[in-house]
């Protein structure tokens, strides 16, 4: 072995193979020294012996010594034929190693980026939000199958009650109402609401709070605060307010779309305005029911669970305590029992995003007036008026009733041909029409029909 090659063993910068394999080639060449038949190195090995003993045989028989050739270490190096080297045994790797190695490196490169990647944007997102002043709606995650069983743990009633019944809440309102003899007076009612953000956004429907002067919601901990209407939208039902708080128990939204019929439905209210935190169970019997209340045709989640007064905007819960939807109806009659209703969460969602976001649903045509139903002699004693129909008591400032030229004593009669008898019959023919459309609406002025066209506009009323 010449000094060339045992530097390369001994230093590993000096060939293309890993310190490891220097190693195991380094203890596999002394492994050869020891077993190698060479006579070179067992020459070498026993040089200074040999020659000691062929002196010692030279002096007792000079004859033998003569005749016989001498050999020592230096004489062979350089008279014996040299014998070619032997080469290193490289250490044999195998590419499918080799490629499982370098997959297996490059997916731990990729999962480090990704999740580095991942952290900053959502954080970059957090930080955009809290700069912004957005609020954050709580969304779990997305169910993969319609089977409650297979990748989520469902719950109790009772484990469902625990985790939800703080962040449903109970709602009394007032309002100021005028009788036939022209005197106010106050009238309260009462619903029910679902937190859903820490801050204090309160998803509630429209008909609870509307025409409101005052709002109070109680939390489950039988404190009350005084809220604010922050936006509703009467098409859907929904309405927004807010209290002041911080760290409230926002409910986890969940995705209606993946419900099945007979899965476990849980509400949350407060019914009859005095039974705060009522909990009652049942199933979701059926999926989009189409129903016309007040003139809006909606599409609704159908449940037998118990549904009274009160629970109008309460929550109605999953299996996981998710919030699947909030109560606004109940089917009532004689013998009717078990038929409650619920806005698809799915549904109620954008709606809350815009509410929060612009106070009103962008896209959305309206009147902007208030409309009374004048039916029967009573009534119209009380506006003073001798005609049934559709009267106009209000209109608002800068709506596209005032912009139309829509005044207050009117009575509506058409919209776009469409025949208007009674208040619910404008939200119908407002309903087929878009920011943009041109309306002619008819009416009724003192006796008088008038039309009146323009264009419809976007308004920040719903």
């Amino acid at each position: 072995m010449d000094k060339q090659e045992n530097d390369s063993l001994l230093n590993p910068e000096n060939n293309g193979i890993d310190e490891t394999a220097d190693i195991n080639i380094i203890l596999q060449s002394e492994q050869n020294i020891d077993n190698d038949p060479d006579p070179d190195v067992v020459l070498f090995a026993d040089n200074s012996e040999s020659t000691q003993k062929e002196s010692e045989a030279a002096k007792e028989d000079p004859l033998t010594a003569a005749a016989e050739p001498r050999y020592d270490y230096q004489e062979r190096s350089y008279n014996k034929e040299k014998r070619p080297p032997k080469k290193k045994k490289e250490k044999q790797s195998n590419p499918l190693i080799k490629t499982s190695v370098i997959t297996v490196i490059l997916c731990m490169l990729f999962s480090a980026a990704a999740g580095f990647g991942g952290g900053f944007l959502a954080n970059q997102l957090n930080q955009d939000n809290e700069s912004d002043g957005k609020e954050v709606l709580y969304q779990s995650v997305v169910r993969t199958s319609t089977d409650v069983k297979s990748d989520k743990e469902t719950l109790s009633v009772a484990d469902i009650a625990s985790i939800t019944s703080n962040s449903v809440v109970a709602i009394t309102t007032e309002t100021v109402v005028t009788n036939n003899r022209m005197q106010q007076y106050v009238t309260q009612g009462a619903g029910s609401g679902v937190i859903i953000t820490t801050t204090g956004y309160i998803v509630t429907n429209n008909h609870v709070i509307a025409n409101a002067s005052k709002i109070t919601v109680t939390l489950a901990d039988g404190s009350t605060h005084a809220a604010v209407l922050v936006g509703t939208d009467s098409k859907t039902d929904i309405a927004v307010i807010k209290i002041e708080g911080t760290e409230l128990t926002a409910a986890v939204m969940g995705d209606s779309a993946t419900l099945v019929v007979g899965e476990l439905a849980v509400a949350i209210g407060n019914p009859l305005g005095q039974l705060g935190g009522t909990v009652t169970s049942g199933i979701i019997s059926a999926l989009d029911r189409e129903i016309t209340i007040d003139g809006e045709t909606m599409n609704l989640l159908q449940t037998n669970a118990a549904i009274n007064p009160g629970n109008s905007g309460g929550g109605l819960f999953n299996a996981q305590g998710e919030l699947i939807g909030i109560v606004n109806a109940k089917s009532s009659g004689t013998g009717v029992e078990g038929l409650g209703f619920a806005i698809p969460i799915n549904t109620v969602k954008p709606i809350l995003e815009q509410l929060i976001t612009y106070g009103y649903v962008k896209g959305r045509v309206t009147l902007g007036v208030k409309l009374i139903d004048i039916n029967n002699l009573q009534t119209a004693a009380l506006y003073n008026e001798k005609t049934f129909g559709v009267y106009v008591v209000e209109v608002d400032a800068d709506s596209n009733a005032e912009k139309l030229g829509i005044q207050k004593g009117d009575y509506i009669l058409t919209i776009n041909g469409n025949t208007i008898s009674e208040s619910t019959d404008v939200k119908t023919a407002l309903s087929a029409l878009n920011v943009g459309d041109t309306a002619t609406i008819a009416v009724l002025r003192d006796g008088t029909q008038i039309k009146l066209t323009g264009t419809l506009e976007e308004t920040e009323t719903n």
